[in-house]
């Protein structure tokens, strides 16, 4: 029995085409945990060697004068003077980057890994290729790969950049060429400044925005028989797996050029459908764009938002079997805070009412989207969501410090909740369902989209850092620590995650078993070396991998 929680959804018993009933679920950690407290693709697969060799050619005369003034930039228009946003300090301890990994055999030091366990655990986040000479924000560095490839009881390490645009230009640069997006604008003269900075290196030729200029450092997502590494700036990127654990970027993917711009990070697959649901937001209208993908992963008409009115910050969505949800929330473009205070052009706006938006998740335009004022309403990360009668039912940590989420995560405080929105009558009710500061909550897979039981959600002690996993009963409208909890089929699975001690300063690969009462470590893996804090992973099972 083997399932695999990804704090997304567990595998639904009423699906035919399920593993047999004695395969588990594999609860995939999306945080990193720390033990102290058809289509056309953009470039050709790598080799393994190549993927990490340098190609840098000879600075131009242009290049050379583009760093200086970049220089000047960093150190004397906008230097790094907030902590939160000085690279010495945001990439400290195990937040430093690291250099990739081939292929490396680990050690199995407790426990054995179960027989079911044979495929691969996938854990994207941020690792920077150079070290920032200007402001730095957690969420700008490239995307890195970190691989656990199992089979037969052995465990196999590999950990790779993505190969995106721009990893693959600045690579070749020897040098960083594009501003970091969350702490590179901030106030009018250094947004002024690297804007004009960027467009010279963009008429020179140094770079082409229209290749790309995202990280793919957040997420994994599977479907349509493609893996991709996501990153909501930017389109896909697909990636496989070899047989020796390795892992290759095949390249930028447009879905036949049906897919503009950007998609989000967090897309909702429905296992019983097979179907993936998906949207992209930015900064001009239409501020939403919602689409979904058939079950062999081609993309449908893309249906555009006019009733959302300003810009947001839309992270993460939700579905039912009948809607799509998204939450308008007070995070978004904060052009004044940016101008007149020298901020982030991301910020919150205490004066802005979130709201809850329900579109049917087959619409075809957005005629039927109703929206519902839920004030003080602000998620980054969605649960699940599930139709109930006439109404519809969403999980998700509400960050109660909206005002903290950009740059002061240590004191950003995230509070469970569910929420009821009746459809008939508009009434919206909510209900804690855990005090505790918690995120990056995942459920079985199979209930996406269905009524669930169990969630598994990260400690934040404080945030960005994770102490511990705990496990929420939803069913009895409260928080039950794990010894509450009497199994059941939903959480007949594993919980797996890369964990950090910092103190001895090593890593290692943990699987937990999800329907045991305190969690019990099943099998622990020792790392070759530390992996860095990153943010969401994905279990492929290795029939999964072999399509790729």
């Amino acid at each position: 029995m083997c399932h695999l929680l990804e704090l997304k959804k567990n595998l639904n018993p009423q699906l035919q085409d399920l593993p047999p009933p004695k395969e588990h679920l594999i609860l995939l950690l999306q945080p990193v945990t720390t033990s102290t407290k058809s289509s056309s693709l953009s470039q050709p697969p790598p080799s393994a060697a190549a993927a990490g060799a340098k190609r840098r050619v000879k600075p131009t005369l242009p290049a050379m004068v583009f760093s200086a003034l970049d220089d000047v930039i960093n150190n004397f228009i906008d230097p790094p003077i907030r902590s939160s946003v000085d690279p010495r300090y945001i990439l400290s301890n195990n937040f430093a980057p690291v250099d990739e990994l081939p292929p490396t055999e680990c050690e199995v030091i407790e426990g054995s890994l179960p027989s079911c366990l044979d495929g691969a655990y996938i854990r994207n986040g941020p690792n920077p290729q150079y070290l920032p000479r200007g402001p730095y924000h957690l969420f700008d560095g490239d995307g890195m790969l970190h691989s656990i490839r199992i089979s037969q009881g052995k465990a196999i390490l590999c950990s790779r950049y993505v190969k995106t645009y721009k990893y693959t230009t600045e690579r070749d640069a020897g040098a960083s060429l594009l501003p970091n997006v969350f702490s590179g604008f901030n106030g009018l003269v250094a947004s002024a400044a690297r804007g004009a900075l960027s467009a010279a290196r963009i008429l020179s030729g140094q770079f082409n925005p229209a290749n790309g200029i995202g990280l793919a450092n957040t997420s994994l997502a599977m479907f349509g028989d493609k893996l991709y590494a996501l990153g909501e700036s930017d389109l896909p990127y697909a990636v496989r797996l070899t047989s020796n654990g390795d892992i290759e970027t095949l390249g930028r993917h447009d879905f036949d050029g049906k897919l503009f711009f950007s998609m989000t990070a967090h897309p909702k697959i429905d296992f019983q459908t097979g179907e993936t649901f998906a949207f992209r937001y930015g900064p001009v209208p239409p501020f939403l764009t919602y689409f979904r993908f058939d079950s062999n992963g081609n993309k449908q008409p893309d249906v555009p938002i006019f009733s959302m009115m300003q810009p947001s910050f839309l992270h993460d969505f939700a579905i039912s079997k009948k809607y799509a949800i998204f939450a308008d929330i007070q995070i978004g473009m904060n052009p004044t805070e940016m101008i007149f205070r020298g901020g982030s052009p991301v910020g919150s706006d205490p004066a802005k009412v979130s709201k809850i938006g329900v579109i049917p998740r087959y619409a075809t335009d957005e005629s039927e989207m109703r929206w519902f004022d839920v004030p003080g309403f602000n998620i980054i990360h969605a649960i699940n969501a599930w139709d109930e009668d006439d109404a519809i039912v969403i999980l998700a940590p509400n960050i109660l410090s909206v005002e903290h989420t950009m740059e002061r995560m240590e004191l950003v405080h995230a509070l469970v909740e569910k929420v009821r929105i009746d459809l008939k009558t508009g009434i919206v009710t909510r209900n804690p369902i855990s005090a505790r500061n918690l995120d990056f909550g995942v459920i079985n897979p199979a209930y996406v989209g269905e009524k669930n039981r169990f969630i598994y959600a990260a400690i934040g002690d404080p945030m960005p850092k994770i102490s511990g996993v705990v496990k929420l009963d939803v069913s009895k409208g409260g928080a039950r620590s794990a010894r509450w909890l009497v199994g059941a089929e939903e959480d007949d699975g594993y919980v797996v995650s890369y964990v950090h001690d910092e103190i001895a300063g090593e890593s290692k690969f943990l699987v937990m078993d999800a329907k045991s009462p305190n969690l019990d470590i099943v099998a622990a893996v020792k790392l070759p070396r530390r992996v860095p804090y990153g943010f969401h992973g994905l279990f492929v099972r290795e029939s999964d991998l072999k399509k790729l």
